[in-house]
C-alpha cells in the first residue's frame, strides 16, 4: 500500500508525490489537521478554510479514482511521525510519498517523519513539485544561494532553455479499497468561517483554478505588463491563492503562458515575459526561505538592519490595521485586505512602505498582520515582500526609496475608482481631491474621514536618517546560518 500524505499540494493533476505512488501500487491519501502548528504560524482563518473548501473538492475527485482521502489530527507538527506511524501500520503502508515543502518547521517536520517511518521499514519519498527548480541546484560560480533577482532569474532562463518542467499525468483510477473516505470538517476551532461573500470570491477546487488560469492566459495575459500595478482594473492573474494552497501548480502556469507566447519566456509578447517573471520571483523568494534559513525565524536577511530603531507606537499601529490612516490608498487597500483576504500588489508595496517608512514601525508588525488576513499568505513571498519592502531584505528597495502614498494614489488610482470603491465616504470628491482630502479645503463632505497620522515629509525624513545611522555592512560582517 502507498500512501500520499498532502500538504500544500490540494490538486489531482501536475502532483508529483501523487502520480509516483499511484504508479507504485494501491494508494489512499491523508490529510493531517493541525490547528496549534497553524495558529503559531499566523495562518488566516479565510486561508484554513480555503483549505477545508479544496479538500472537499479534491476528495471527490480522488474518489472518482478510488483513493480514499483520510483526515488526521496532528495538532502540532511534531505529532505528526507518531500519527502516520500509526496509520502505515494500520494500513500496512509500504511507502510515503511527499512534495517537498520549504521552511525551518516544515523541513524538521518531513526529517523527524522520514526518521521515524524508516526505523519501522516504510520507505519516505519526496519529491520537488511546489517549484520548478529544486533550491540549492540554482547558485552563483561560488556556490552561494543568489541574493540578486535578476541574477538568479538569468540562471534559470539557461536552466529552462535547456530543459523545460514537463507536466505529470494524472493518475488513472485503481481497483477499489475497503477503505472509506473521511468527512472534511466544515470549520476548525480558532479559525472562524469567513463569510460567504469572501468564500464568493475565491470558489475552490482545480476546476476553478484552471479556469482563471485559462481565461487569463488566453486573454489578460497579453495586457499584463500595462495593468497589473492599476487596482481597479482586472489586471492580474487572481491565481496566487490558488498556487499557494497548491490547487494548481507553476509549471501549469507556466506551460499556460509559454502557450500563449509561441514557446517564448524571455521575447515575444511582453504581457506573458512579464507574468513569467513573476512566476520566477516567487521561485526566488522559495530559494531564500532554504539559503538563509534565518528569514524563517523573523529575523532580517540584511543582520545589519536588525539594529534600527523601530518605533513603537501601538496606536499609529492600530490605525494602519483598521484601516484609519487618514491616506485613502492606504485605508482603501486595507479595507480590500480586510473583507477579501486579498491585496493588489501593487498596494501591498505600497501600504508596507508607508508601515516601515512613514510610520517607522517593525515589518515584522506588518508581515503578521497580513499572513493573518490573507488567503494567499505564503512565508517566502510574505517574508520576501515586507523585508524588501523595508529595505531589511534581498534585492531591497534601496532605503533612500520611500513611495509617496499620494503619488502612488495618483499615478496608479488617477481617476479614484479604487478609493472610492473601498472608501465610499470619499465618493463626493473630485478625482484630484480624493488622494489627500485633507487638502481638499474645508473637508467638505469628508466630516467622517480622519486627517492623516503622519506627515508624510517630516517622517520621510525621520526613516532617512533612521537608516543612515546604521552600522555599516562592512563592520558587521555577511554572517550567514
Amino acid at each position: 500500500m502507498q500512501l500520499i500524505w498532502l500538504r500544500s499540494d490540494l490538486r489531482q493533476h501536475d502532483n508529483t508525490a501523487l502520480t509516483a505512488a499511484a504508479e507504485r501500487g494501491p494508494t489512499v491519501a491523508v490529510y493531517l489537521l493541525s490547528p496549534e502548528q497553524w495558529q503559531e504560524h499566523d495562518d488566516a482563518p479565510c486561508k484554513v478554510d480555503f483549505w477545508l473548501r479544496n479538500l472537499r473538492e479534491l476528495s471527490k475527485s480522488l474518489g472518482e479514482l478510488n483513493i480514499p482521502l483520510l483526515i488526521r489530527s496532528a495538532p502540532h507538527w511534531d505529532k505528526a511521525p507518531a500519527v502516520l506511524l500509526e496509520l502505515c501500520r494500520q494500513l500496512k503502508v509500504g511507502a510515503v510519498h511527499v512534495n517537498e515543502e520549504y521552511g525551518v518547521h516544515e523541513s524538521r517536520r518531513d526529517a523527524a517523519v522520514a526518521r521515524a517511518l524508516q526505523a519501522e521499514g516504510v520507505a519516505f519519498h519526496s519529491y520537488l513539485d511546489q517549484l520548478l527548480f529544486k533550491p540549492g541546484s540554482v547558485l552563483t560560480r561560488t556556490g552561494t544561494y543568489f541574493q540578486v533577482f535578476s541574477q538568479f532569474r538569468k540562471v534559470c532562463y539557461e536552466r529552462l532553455h535547456r530543459s523545460m518542467p514537463s507536466l505529470i499525468k494524472a493518475p488513472s483510477a485503481q481497483a477499489p479499497l475497503n477503505i472509506a473516505s473521511d468527512p472534511i470538517p466544515d470549520s476548525i476551532e480558532g479559525f472562524p468561517t469567513p463569510g460567504q461573500a469572501l468564500r464568493n470570491l475565491w470558489p475552490a477546487g482545480e476546476t476553478e483554478a484552471q479556469r482563471r488560469l485559462d481565461t487569463f492566459a488566453d486573454v489578460q495575459i497579453d495586457y499584463y505588463k500595462s495593468e497589473r500595478d492599476f487596482p481597479a482594473k482586472p489586471g492580474t492573474s487572481q491565481l496566487s491563492a490558488y498556487l499557494a494552497a497548491g490547487v494548481i501548480s507553476p509549471r501549469q502556469c507556466l506551460h499556460a503562458a509559454l502557450q500563449s507566447n509561441q514557446g517564448e519566456f524571455e521575447s515575444g509578447k511582453v504581457g506573458a515575459v512579464t507574468w513569467i517573471n513573476e512566476l520566477l520571483w516567487r521561485e526566488f523568494y522559495k530559494h531564500i526561505l532554504v539559503g538563509y534559513p534565518r528569514v524563517s525565524r523573523h529575523r532580517a536577511f540584511r543582520p545589519e538592519t536588525e539594529a534600527l530603531a523601530w518605533r513603537d507606537a501601538p496606536q499609529e499601529l492600530a490605525a494602519w490595521q483598521e484601516a484609519r490612516t487618514g491616506l485613502p490608498i492606504i485605508d482603501a487597500a486595507m479595507r480590500q485586505l480586510l473583507e477579501t483576504g486579498w491585496m493588489h500588489n501593487r498596494l501591498r508595496m505600497v501600504v508596507a512602505m508607508f508601515l516601515t517608512k512613514n510610520l517607522l514601525i517593525d515589518w515584522r508588525e506588518g508581515e503578521r498582520f497580513f499572513m493573518r488576513h490573507l488567503i494567499d499568505g505564503d512565508l517566502a513571498a510574505n517574508n520576501g515582500g515586507w523585508q524588501w519592502s523595508a529595505s531589511t531584505g534581498t534585492d531591497a528597495a534601496p532605503y533612500f526609496r520611500i513611495f509617496n502614498p499620494v503619488s502612488q494614489s495618483e499615478k496608479f488610482d488617477s481617476e479614484g475608482l479604487f478609493i472610492k470603491h473601498w472608501l465610499p465616504e470619499l465618493a463626493g470628491l473630485n478625482k484630484k481631491e480624493v488622494h489627500n482630502p485633507a487638502n481638499a479645503g474645508g473637508l467638505f463632505g469628508v466630516a467622517d474621514y480622519p486627517p492623516p497620522i503622519v506627515n508624510l515629509s517630516t517622517s520621510r525624513e525621520r526613516a532617512l536618517t533612521a537608516f543612515k545611522n546604521l552600522p555599516s555592512r562592512a563592520s558587521i560582517g555577511e554572517g550567514h546560518e
